[in-house]
């Protein structure tokens, strides 16, 4: 009887001490500067909705949260969200979010380098103009106005590509489950056919195209919280090289001197995304990891292939102006067997960077990538052009400045490489200082003055647009 009442008393005393808590109910949202946007989009994106309750200590926090998330949709280049007490209820508050929308079409000429940065082509390739693939993009970022992308780009000189895609969000009523679907068909005249030394090998020849590659994909994403996507994808690919190529230049390229190369493949992404700001966070955290299995079925023989791949972020603000930034990546394939050449690839590809390390390339089956940078806000200004800038959206133009010192290391497993590139299989290590400057909330440029660990040094440029 005894273990009953002090039972209850613990339980009455719990119950009232959360019941003292201060909290409030959200009465009403209401949402302005949303001209294309459905409001529903808007609201799938809120970590609170009409009639939650919420703990008065916790509510800065989930407004700001929610500024967050609608702003890392990329629809909204500006956003607000406040809230007053309701006038006739006690603990009762209104909701309101002030946007601005982005530009969200793009049809605009198709310029891009065709190495892997800038650096490269600006040093490597004497800035040779045959390196430009250049053409038309099209880009609607908001579509029917539910936040899905359509995408339509042509584009000549060093790649000829045509590809179609379309992406979007909710296609059920819990705006739980999307789809994402593309087709592409490129061909170039010169290709990459091996590495020496670090370094790409080229091959071309002006009177045919020597690499032709057809993929199409398909998505079904499932996004059950604000934070967390799941993403199954089956993909198949049809690749062609020339004979020499397959022969004589590299007979690894596909394997066994095969110039053709099909296969389909499929996968399974978990990420988890807690930055306030994806193309440059200074909070939050983020967690991506992915299994691929190349190679299913009847079109396996090409392609063998099960690899591991993930990537871990964490941003934390220091003080005021100061920020820590850690990124880890890894990758890992359970086929101990050699792979194609072309499917062999770590360091220096993609978003797989070493600061010091742009003009290298390192190859292998495995990979570990630590990215570190200290960071301090040096500036945070609003420029105005008025109306000499014709579009009323691109008027205003907010950027903040940051000085950055990076340090980084990496390592590539190549079990089959046999002396060609000196960068496997050792640590890597590079270091320096850049500027970074934030354009909007998701342009970034970056230059670096960065060192290798033979004490290479260079000045590097670095761009994200984000479209």
């Amino acid at each position: 009887m005894m273990r009953f009442v002090l039972s209850l008393c613990f339980w009455m005393y719990c119950t009232g001490a959360i019941a003292q808590e201060a909290y409030v109910v959200v009465d009403s949202i209401a949402i302005s500067g949303h001209k294309r946007t459905h409001i529903q989009v808007i609201l799938r994106e809120l970590p609170f909705q009409i009639g939650d309750t919420i703990l008065l200590k916790n509510l800065k926090e989930r407004l700001e949260w929610g500024k967050q998330q609608v702003l890392n949709t990329g629809m909204f280049r500006e956003g607000e969200i406040r809230y007053t007490p309701s006038v006739n209820k006690t603990n009762h508050i209104a909701v309101s979010i002030q946007l601005a929308e982005s530009w969200y079409i793009y049809p605009t000429p198709y310029f891009e380098l065709a190495d892997r940065n800038f650096n490269v082509w600006w040093v490597d390739q004497d800035r040779a103009l045959d390196r430009i693939i250049y053409g038309m993009d099209f880009v609607h970022r908001n579509f029917s106005g539910n936040r899905d992308r359509f995408q339509i780009k042509f584009t000549n000189g060093y790649t000829r590509n045509y590809s179609i895609g379309y992406k979007l969000p909710f296609i059920n009523r819990k705006k739980t489950l999307g789809i994402d679907a593309a087709v592409s068909f490129a061909q170039n005249r010169e290709i990459n056919y091996a590495t020496t030394e670090n370094r790409q090998q080229f091959f071309k020849d002006e009177g045919q195209f020597n690499y032709h590659r057809f993929r199409s994909r398909f998505s079904l994403i499932y996004r059950p919280k604000l934070r967390e996507q799941h993403e199954a994808k089956i993909t198949y690919d049809d690749n062609k090289v020339a004979e020499n190529i397959a022969k004589d230049l590299n007979p690894n390229f596909f394997l066994e001197g095969r110039s053709q190369q099909r296969f389909l493949s499929l996968a399974y992404t978990y990420t988890f995304d807690s930055r306030d700001c994806r193309p440059y966070p200074l909070k939050g955290q983020y967690f991506f990891a992915s299994v691929e299995k190349d190679g299913l079925g009847i079109e396996s023989r090409d392609r063998n292939a099960l690899t591991f791949s993930s990537r871990y972020g964490h941003f934390l603000p220091l003080s005021e102006r100061w920020n820590f930034s850690f990124i880890g990546r890894t990758k890992f394939s359970f086929i101990r067997t050699q792979q194609p050449y072309n499917d062999n690839r770590a360091i220096g590809y993609s978003d797989n960077d070493l600061v010091g390390y742009e003009y290298y390339v390192i190859d292998g089956p495995d990979m570990g990538i630590i990215n570190t940078s200290f960071r301090f806000k040096l500036a945070e200004k609003r420029l105005c052009f008025g109306r000499v800038i014709p579009i009323e959206r691109m008027r205003e133009l907010p950027f903040k400045l940051y000085l950055a010192v990076n340090n980084d290391i990496g390592y590539v497993n190549d079990p089959f490489d046999f002396g060609a590139n000196s960068f496997t299989n050792r640590m890597l290590w590079g270091k320096g200082i850049g500027l970074d400057a934030v354009f909007f909330f998701d342009k970034v440029f970056k230059i670096e003055y960065s060192f290798n660990h033979l004490w290479e040094s260079g000045i590097f440029f670095h761009f994200n647009m984000n479209i």
